[in-house]
């Protein structure tokens, strides 16, 4: 089987909605890691002290052919075609380990899709 990395940052608010789409459309879990970055917009300041909205990295490891899938609810659920919202993109996975819990849902999910 293969394997992908999807990486999304989100701002904090739509995390949940996110991770909920993306397993409803398949995703098994999730991992979300707590971020803050800057991008086209400068963040604002108060008296000097930058405010800079909480973002989340939300990490899927997704079974390839369910990719795209994922993809396009996560850029529904975090509403991406707004300017600032976020953004999510695609990584290739060499190897996994830690999954043989899960293999077994995997090859049900392929073989009911493809056979």
């Amino acid at each position: 089987m293969k394997f992908k990395i999807i990486l999304s940052a989100v701002k904090n608010d739509k995390t949940d909605k996110v991770v909920d789409a993306a397993k409803a459309a398949g995703a098994t879990g999730a991992t979300v890691i707590p971020a803050r970055g800057t991008g086209i917009r400068e963040a604002k300041s108060f008296f000097g002290l930058t405010l800079e909205a909480q973002t989340d990295i939300i990490m899927f490891l997704i079974e390839e052919h369910a990719v795209q899938t994922i993809l396009d609810v996560i850029n529904s659920a975090g509403e991406f075609s707004k300017p600032g919202t976020g953004i999510a993109f695609v990584l290739p996975v060499e190897h996994v380990i830690g999954l043989e819990s899960q293999m077994q849902k995997f090859k049900e999910e392929v073989e009911s899709k493809y056979f």
